[in-house]
């Protein structure tokens, strides 16, 4: 099976758009409702039998089960006839909200922590009709259960082949948006680890090093609108709250927040594809980034967002036939890729790999992405690709360039 999610801007009437917001605070409510049931389930079960809480707790039987996804599931039918507002929502998407409640809860289960919280007003912001028993898309439009033809800008067309399996309703501060989930049973084979490699390194100084020897600057996404976001945070804390003025101060907040939401994703896609018309296998480091992003360096960090973008470019590698693996990071930038010698731990200030046993000189940086798509060919089996002097970019003394030659000839 090969599932595709495709984004489109959609584009309801006043009727329509009045009708979805209703149906996220429906939904925000179930969710809250079910949130504080299994809260209640779980507080009283936390002090001893012969004590009592310091907190007033529901005292619940000991024989009631815990209220998991298929009983409270169960229970919308009961909840129906007691608020007959929960019958406007169509019950596929009532039944999604628990799921996706059971969903938060197995995630913190795995963790060990974030227990799932309550969503406050406008905090609920997507619904999902999870079946269709025919194609919603008809022309420009998607036919929505109990909510009507909505108006589609269809920009790229469903393949043929495919069906449409879900369709998720994502209200953003742009506008809304549909993210329609399609399905075939065409299996494509994962990419085979033949052709010309590459290997990166992901940094701050600069976003990505090549083992080509090229060098991608970081755009600072959100360190360059950060005054102004600043601003309007200032102008939106001076509005009265409830005041139509302070909607409309919230709502630059978002636009801003989504705009560089936006550019980040546009250039993490284009430096992927970048990369992926540079070579057939791409090697990239399996970095720790929840340590990355709790240093000194955090708010840099994860304005460049490497996590989001290692996933985009598998993505990209995927759909492009281009095999990707990630290979170990320890000790990347003190080992020399001409002659496998350690070097020893750099300063940060250090940009210059300089070999004192081979005279091997290039950036630290495009060292580093040397190493790293020498320990993917070797775990491979593809043997370890010593660099050759067109390989990397840059002014070398001929001095240097002399003993690298006497190096690999002498191995």
């Amino acid at each position: 099976m090969l599932n595709l999610n495709y984004a489109y801007r959609i584009y309801p009437d006043a009727s329509q758009e009045k009708e979805l917001l209703e149906w996220l605070e429906i939904c925000r409510g179930v969710y809250n409702y079910a949130l504080a049931e299994r809260k209640e389930w779980i507080n009283s079960r936390k002090c001893q039998v012969n004590a009592c809480s310091l907190h007033s707790e529901y005292i619940i039987p000991a024989h009631q089960p815990f209220p998991d996804y298929y009983k409270q599931k169960k229970a919308l039918t009961i909840a129906k006839k007691q608020y007959p507002e929960l019958k406007r929502v169509q019950s596929q998407v009532l039944q999604e909200v628990m799921g996706r409640l059971d969903k938060a809860f197995n995630f913190f289960w795995k963790r060990s922590f974030g227990f799932p919280r309550f969503k406050k007003y406008g905090q609920f912001r997507s619904i999902n009709f999870p079946q269709f028993t025919e194609n919603p898309i008809t022309g420009y439009q998607l036919k929505l259960p109990k909510i009507g033809d909505v108006l589609i800008n269809l920009h790229r067309p469903i393949p043929d082949g495919f069906i449409v399996k879900q369709v998720q309703i994502v209200k953003k501060a742009s506008g809304w948006y549909a993210v329609i989930c399609i399905q075939s049973d065409v299996k494509i084979p994962s990419a085979k680890p033949q052709g010309k490699s590459l290997g990166i390194d992901l940094g701050l100084e600069k976003f990505i090093a090549t083992s080509l020897g090229e060098l991608i600057a970081r755009p600072k996404f959100f360190v360059e609108l950060q005054s102004k976001l600043k601003w309007l945070q200032r102008k939106l804390a001076k509005k009265q709250k409830g005041s139509k003025n302070r909607l409309k101060a919230i709502q630059k907040v978002a636009r801003l927040h989504e705009h560089i939401y936006n550019t980040r994703k546009n250039f993490h896609y284009q430096v992927a594809h970048h990369l992926c018309d540079q070579s057939n296998i791409i090697f990239a480091e399996d970095l720790n980034l929840k340590a990355m992003s709790r240093g000194m360096l955090c708010k840099h960090t994860l304005d460049a967002g490497f996590g989001v973008f290692l996933e985009s470019l598998k993505h990209v590698a995927w759909k492009r036939d281009v095999y990707f693996e990630k290979v170990d990071a320890n000790f990347t930038s003190q080992i020399c890729p001409n002659c496998s010698v350690v070097t020893g731990k750099k300063e940060l200030s250090q940009r210059v790999h300089d070999c004192s046993h081979c005279g091997f000189l290039t950036d630290r940086d495009v060292a580093s992405a040397m190493v790293v798509e020498q320990r993917g060919l070797a775990a491979l089996g593809l043997g370890v690709k010593l660099p050759v002097e067109e390989d990397v970019i840059g002014d070398i003394p001929k001095k240097v360039s002399r003993a690298s030659r006497k190096n690999r000839k002498a191995s």
